[in-house]
């Protein structure tokens, strides 16, 4: 499960912006196999005076921390890879904003205490896995 959490100030977004990064988000762990289902993206608006970079409150920020819990990174330069296709997804709803502070991070979570509706997640690439994603849903096994 990727849990992207957004945490931002007031008018970073448009509804219609969340709308197209959540779907481009899940739309690149769709094409890594992953069931649609799996994503969660989370968009939280913080006010200035409750968001402190380097203990200054910040008048336009953005922190992203990406839980991955389904697939795992087996090496650094795999890690970077990961790094790297955040970036760019991130780049044109942030980079548009020049005295906006963004900043990301990704946590790579056991998939041992992991359940989607009381069910341990299948093996990553099963049979059943496989079926979850093209049922877009859970189903014992």
């Amino acid at each position: 499960m990727p849990l992207w959490t957004v945490h931002h100030t007031p008018g970073t977004f448009t509804d219609e912006e969340k709308q197209r990064l959540a779907s481009r988000i899940t739309d690149h762990y769709e094409e890594i196999g992953l069931p649609r289902f799996y994503v969660v993206t989370l968009f939280h608006e913080i006010r200035p005076e409750n968001m402190y970079v380097g203990g200054e409150p910040t008048p336009a920020g953005v922190r992203i921390t990406i839980d991955h819990i389904a697939r795992h990174n087996p090496d650094q330069e795999s890690r970077r890879r990961t790094a790297q296709w955040v970036k760019r997804i991130l780049q044109p709803y942030l980079e548009r904003d020049a005295g906006l502070h963004w900043e990301f991070s990704v946590d790579e979570t056991s998939e041992d205490l992991w359940m989607i509706n009381g069910l341990v997640p299948p093996p990553g690439g099963s049979e059943t896995e496989k079926l979850w994603a093209e049922n877009n849903a859970t189903s014992p096994y």
